[in-house]
């Protein structure tokens, strides 16, 4: 789940800034610590110049109402913060832009190139590298995490390297001048993104992982070996299922050994095989660690003053080894930093939804939520296409989300994310949906017929996909009219034809045929039908004397039958449109004439409908029967209209507003034969 925090009120310049921003002021010479003034409140220092640290101090700056309040901002690399989530871009020499943003705040204090070493948490005071002692208030720890080397025999020898920080990639691209055979150790997304890195210098690259697949806490066996076999058309090699024995080499790296006995010649080897929380500081300190330093849902440590944000906080034993959850922890942290001094009610941290969302060698990949292959059984739904190297698979807990992998291109993937932090309920029509064509969702008309996947049908009636229309644009079938002639596709119901006219680049579909009077049929059946449910019920006659006895309807048997009987036969008529419409055998005239057909016989059984009720709705099955058959015809004559007045509406209020009319018309169609059957017995029973 993802955070969610009350905003506070903007915090209010100071009249008279106490610091200059991003700089130790100097008092007569004497370098001036942090809080070293008594009669100002110490300020909140935050360890760590990552983008979580500076995150936590910008939410408190941004939240903090007093003009007094200061934050001092320490970090060990004697740089000015970067982004590590682009360091790989940076070694492919994609940017050189990876500088982080500091807050443009005067009260905010930065320390760079100087390393907290000692909490004193009974002074409340904290002790720099220079051996400068600085008051603190509240203490935010973002120390971050270094990287996990294993045992492994060798691993101290020239030419093995670790990739996390800025200098280790300054290191690999000097490196990557004189190398020609590199062996990454890690399959995982640091794993990939190195190879990839590398291998733009025209190095020889390979992956060594020691689990079945690469990315393999985010993927499964299928999607793995599917991102795998994408890892070696980009010329890197995947050995999987096997581990580096020892590292080769005198003084210098020459090669690897693996468990299975192959010898891999290479001149250099980069470790990414995960990470280690810093918690060395805070162990020292005597705060509460365990894999990194335990928090509550406040993000307090073991001690209230000192918080804990990112990867050096271990949450609910969970340590969180990706930037997003990081965020959401530094946004809580930064609300209870300041709640005190507004009497705000604290903030909660329930967790986060680990997500991926990357691009690897050229392919996209998405994972959230529960992927993992486990023991315990996960309904799921699948859906793949070889051809086009996608594979798309659903985790459900009952009928919710609750997790999703994809590699290859995926539209979903933003609403993905919402739905599996709010594990919402997914119907079995949109699953069904899902296996079929790799599209969770109907409401595609939020999005440009462009951006489908390439195999989606466009057409159902004929199962014409974009990929095959697409073929038919190339082929010159550049209007919708030369679409349909080539493809079959619009020429059954004809609800497709919008797409096909924004796929030729029409700015509106072509008008389906007797459009006029298949509008006018329907709003007649639209506004008979809405009568039923608006208009009381005719009233009986008031005596036997009347000279025109129109209860008789009613109340006589022969006419009831008559008018039930030529109502059955109305609604099997209509129903002939479907069969016209899903069997490829029943050509037997164009589907528009049938449609109008179908429409014209609709407003028909309205009449008849009138007169079997006289406008009554009745009572138990009677209604459910009135209900269902009422609701169908207003349905069906809001679809109709749409469909003939679609070249005048708005695209997206077009398709929205037939889609809902055509499958709630096709939904209250189901329970008519069984509420006709029982109604049909039940008078002759009785």
């Amino acid at each position: 789940m993802q955070a969610v925090v009350e905003p506070l009120p903007e915090a209010q310049p100071p009249a008279q800034p106490p610091t200059q921003p991003n700089a130790v002021p100097d008092v007569d010479g004497f370098r001036q610590t942090a809080g070293a003034d008594p009669a100002r409140p110490a300020p909140t220092i935050v360890v760590g110049t990552g983008p979580v640290g500076i995150r936590a101090a910008r939410e408190v700056l941004e939240r903090s109402e007093r003009p007094e309040t200061e934050v001092w901002l320490f970090g060990d690399e004697p740089v000015q913060p970067y982004n590590r989530v682009v360091l790989s871009c940076y070694l492919a020499g994609e940017t050189d832009d990876i500088d982080l943003a500091l807050p443009d705040d005067p009260r905010l204090v930065t320390r760079f190139g100087v390393r907290i070493t000692v909490i004193d948490r009974t002074a409340g005071t904290v002790t720099d590298s220079l051996g400068d002692v600085h008051r603190y208030g509240r203490l935010v720890l973002a120390t971050g995490s270094q990287p996990r080397v294993p045992p492994i025999p060798g691993v101290d020898l020239a030419g093995v390297f670790t990739f996390r920080d800025l200098a280790d990639a300054d290191r690999l691209k000097a490196r990557t001048m004189r190398s020609r055979a590199v062996t990454v150790v890690g399959g995982g997304i640091l794993g990939l993104e190195t190879a990839r890195a590398l291998r733009t210098a025209g190095t020889q690259v390979r992956v060594i992982d020691h689990n079945a697949h690469v990315m393999f806490n985010q993927l499964d066996g299928a999607a793995g070996a599917l991102l795998g076999d994408f890892v070696e058309a980009q010329d890197i090699e995947v050995i999987a299922g096997d581990r580096v024995q020892q590292i080769i080499g005198v003084d210098q790296v020459t090669g690897v050994q693996l468990h299975s006995g192959r010898l891999i010649d290479c001149d250099t080897v980069v470790i990414a095989a995960g990470i280690v929380p810093n918690v060395q500081l805070a162990r020292e300190a005597g705060l509460t660690v365990a894999r990194g330093v335990r928090v509550d849902d406040g993000m307090h440590s073991s001690d209230p003053r000192i918080f804990a944000v990112g990867e050096c906080a271990e949450h609910r034993g969970v340590v969180y080894g990706l930037v997003a959850p990081g965020f959401e922890q530094a946004a809580v942290a930064g609300h209870n930093l300041v709640a005190a001094e507004s009497h705000r009610v604290e903030a909660r941290y329930p967790g986060s939804v680990t997500t991926a969302r990357l691009k690897v060698v050229g392919c996209e990949v998405f994972s959230a939520g529960d992927v993992q292959e486990s023991e315990v059984y996960r309904p799921h739904a699948l859906y793949r296409d070889e051809d086009a190297g996608v594979y798309r698979k659903l985790t459900l807990a009952g009928n919710r989300l609750i997790g999703a992998i994809a590699v290859g291109p995926w539209h979903e993937t933003n609403r993905l994310q919402e739905a599996i932090v709010a594990r919402r309920r997914l119907w079995p029509w949109e699953i069904s949906r899902f296996e079929r064509t790799g599209v969770l969702w109907s409401d595609l008309e939020d999005q440009s017929i462009f951006d489908w996947p390439a195999n989606a049908a466009v057409c159902n009636c004929t199962g014409v996909s974009l990929a095959q229309l697409q073929a038919a644009l190339g082929q010159g079938a550049t209007t919708q009219a030369l679409l349909s002639e080539r493809t079959s596709a619009g020429t059954v119901c004809g609800s497709c034809r919008p797409l096909l006219a924004e796929l030729a680049g029409a700015d509106a579909p072509d008008p389906v045929p007797a459009a006029g009077s298949l509008a006018a049929f329907s709003v007649l059946s639209l506004l008979l039908g809405m009568a039923i449910f608006l208009l009381p019920g005719l009233p009986l006659n008031a005596s036997v004397q009347d000279a025109l006895r129109w209860d008789a309807l009613w109340r006589e048997s022969v006419w009831k039958q008559v008018t039930g009987f030529s109502l059955l036969g109305l609604a099997a008529a209509v129903s002939v449109l479907g069969l016209r419409k899903r069997l490829p055998t029943f050509t037997l005239g164009s589907f528009d004439v049938w449609r109008l057909l179908h429409v014209l016989l609709g407003a028909l059984a309205v009449a008849v409908l009138l007169a079997h009720t006289g406008l009554r709705l009745g009572s138990n099955l009677n209604l459910w029967l009135m209900v269902s058959f009422t609701g169908l015809l207003v349905a069906g004559g809001v679809g109709g209209a749409v469909i003939a007045l679609e070249h005048r509406l708005p695209r997206r209020v077009a398709r929205r507003t037939r889609n809902t009319a055509v499958w709630a018309h096709v939904l209250l169609v189901w329970p008519l034969p069984l509420l006709l059957g029982f109604h049909i017995l039940k008078g002759y029973w009785y």
